[in-house]
C-alpha cells in the first residue's frame, strides 16, 4: 500500500459518535451511566456492538466467557490475528466513554479500513470484553479477558456479584456462557494466535487537557501494593476529661500516619519517582461521636507505579513510621493483608508503531505511565504484546461527568487506523 492510500484512510467516527449517544441513552441512570458486569446494562452494550459490526459485514461471534470478537478477515486467515478493543461495562453512576471509547474506536477503525477497500494481510478483530469493571461488581480482576486467555482460576469464578449476592459463575451461565471452560484452563487468545493487542482509552486522569495534547502513548501499566482492611485501635475516652498526654486518639495517629506517607510521597517524586499514594479512606468507627476521643480508626491505602521499587519505597517508610507513631500515641496499628498486582510494561515495538501513527497522522502526542489497570494488563502478562493508546479526557474517569471531546477521539482514531494499516497491510 502507497503512503498516499495509507494518510487518505479515515476512521467512521460517524458511526462511533451514534453508539455512544445510544449507549448513553440505554444505560442512563438518571445521573451518569450504569452498565453491570454480566448482566442487563453490559448485556445491552454488547448487543449493540454486535448489531453494528454485523451491518458493517464482519465476521461475529462471542467465546465461552462472554467476549465478543468483530472481525475484519485479513488474506492469510492462519497468520496471527492484530486486535484491538476494551470493555463495555462500567462502574455504578459512571461515564459513558470509560471503556466504550476502545470499542468504538476499534470500529470507527474497521470500518475506515473496508470503506477504502483495504483488505489486510492478517485478521484484524475488535474485541469488547467482559467484565472489565470487575472491582465494582465482582472482587476479581479483569475476569472477561483473563477468562479468554486461561488465566482465570476455578476459585475466582465463585466471588459473589457485590449488588445480588450471586457468582460470578451463576451470572455468566445467565448470561448463556460456559464458566466451565475457564475452570478447565481452556483459553481462545494466545501469542501462537495473537500479533499484538492495542487498547484505546480515555486518560483518567488530568495530564493531557493540563498540557492540552489529544493523545498519549502508554508506557506501562502500574502494580500496586494496597491494604484494604487497615485499622488503629486506640482508646474511646471523654473528649472533655482527657488531657493531651493521657489521650490514645486513634485519628490524630491515622492522620499522622497518612501526613508522613504523603510527604514521603513528595520527597520520592522530587528524587525522579513516579507514583501514586492514595489514602482511599480514612475513617473513625460507627462507635465514635459527639464527645468522645475515637479509639478506632480504619483506613485503606493503596500505592502504585510501573516502578516496583518506588511503591516498595512508600511501604519501607510506613514500616518506620507505624513503630513510630505507636510509641508517640499510645496506639497499636493492625495492618490486614497486604493485596497487589505486578507492573505490566507495554511493548517497545508497539509503543514505537503507536508514536510512528501519531506522527504520520499530524497528531501531536506524549508518553506517559497509566495510573489505572486495564485488560491491556492481562494480554501483557500472558506474553501478547501489548499497547495502550490514551484519549485526553475532561473531569476524570468513574464518574458521570466523563467529557472526551469528540475532535480529541476523532484524532485518536485517526493514529489507531493508520497504526492498524502499517502492521496487517
Amino acid at each position: 500500500m502507497s503512503e498516499a492510500v495509507r494518510s487518505n484512510l479515515t476512521p467512521d467516527t460517524d458511526l462511533a459518535s451514534r453508539m455512544f449517544d445510544e449507549l448513553r441513552a440505554n444505560s442512563t441512570d438518571g445521573l451518569g451511566v450504569t452498565r453491570d458486569a454480566y448482566g442487563p446494562g453490559e448485556r445491552m452494550a454488547h448487543a449493540l456492538a454486535r448489531r453494528e459490526a454485523e451491518a458493517l459485514g464482519l465476521e461475529v461471534q462471542a467465546d465461552p466467557v462472554g467476549n465478543l470478537y468483530m472481525t475484519l478477515p485479513g488474506a492469510d486467515r492462519t497468520a496471527k490475528r492484530v486486535l484491538l478493543g476494551s470493555h463495555l461495562d462500567s462502574v455504578k453512576e459512571g461515564g459513558n466513554f470509560d471503556g466504550a471509547a476502545g470499542v468504538l474506536a476499534g470500529l470507527a477503525a474497521v470500518a475506515g479500513l473496508k470503506r477504502a477497500g483495504f483488505q489486510p494481510a492478517r485478521d484484524i478483530t475488535v474485541i469488547a470484553t467482559r467484565a472489565e469493571e470487575a472491582g465494582a461488581w465482582f472482587p476479581t480482576s479483569y475476569p472477561g479477558s483473563r477468562g479468554a486467555l486461561g488465566m482465570l482460576k476455578a476459585a475466582e469464578l465463585q466471588v459473589k456479584r457485590q449488588d445480588t449476592g450471586r457468582s460470578l459463575a451463576d451470572h455468566m451461565r445467565e448470561e448463556g456462557f460456559d464458566p466451565d471452560f475457564a475452570v478447565r484452563g481452556e483459553r481462545v487468545l494466545t501469542p501462537d494466535n495473537t500479533a499484538a493487542f492495542l487498547e484505546l482509552h480515555i486518560e483518567q486522569g488530568p495530564v493531557l487537557d493540563a498540557e492540552e495534547i489529544p493523545v498519549a502513548v502508554v508506557t506501562g501499566i502500574p502494580g500496586s501494593r494496597r491494604l484494604r482492611q487497615g485499622r488503629v485501635l486506640g482508646e474511646y475516652n471523654h473528649s472533655g476529661g482527657t488531657p493531651r498526654r493521657y489521650r490514645r486518639d486513634a485519628a490524630i495517629a491515622l492522620a499522622e500516619l497518612a501526613l508522613g506517607l504523603d510527604e514521603e510521597w513528595a520527597l520520592l517524586e522530587a528524587q525522579g519517582h513516579r507514583l501514586v499514594c492514595t489514602f482511599c479512606t480514612l475513617a473513625t468507627t460507627a462507635e465514635a461521636g459527639f464527645t468522645k476521643i475515637p479509639g478506632e480508626a480504619n483506613f485503606m491505602l493503596d500505592v502504585r507505579s510501573v516502578n516496583p521499587g518506588s511503591v516498595d519505597a512508600i511501604f519501607a517508610r510506613l514500616a518506620v513510621l507505624v513503630p513510630e507513631i505507636e510509641a508517640r500515641r499510645g496506639v497499636r496499628f493492625d495492618l490486614g493483608p497486604e493485596t497487589g498486582s505486578l507492573a505490566s510494561p507495554m511493548d517497545a515495538e508497539v509503543r514505537a508503531g503507536l508514536a510512528r501513527a501519531a506522527e504520520a497522522s499530524g497528531v501531536r502526542h506524549i508518553e506517559m505511565a497509566s495510573g489505572g489497570g486495564h485488560d491491556a494488563a492481562a494480554f501483557a502478562a500472558a506474553g501478547i504484546p501489548a499497547g495502550m493508546l490514551f484519549v485526553r479526557n475532561q473531569n476524570g474517569s468513574h464518574n458521570p461527568h466523563e467529557a472526551m471531546r469528540m475532535e480529541d477521539f476523532a484524532s485518536a482514531c485517526a493514529v489507531v487506523t493508520r497504526w492498524l494499516a502499517d502492521v496487517s497491510g
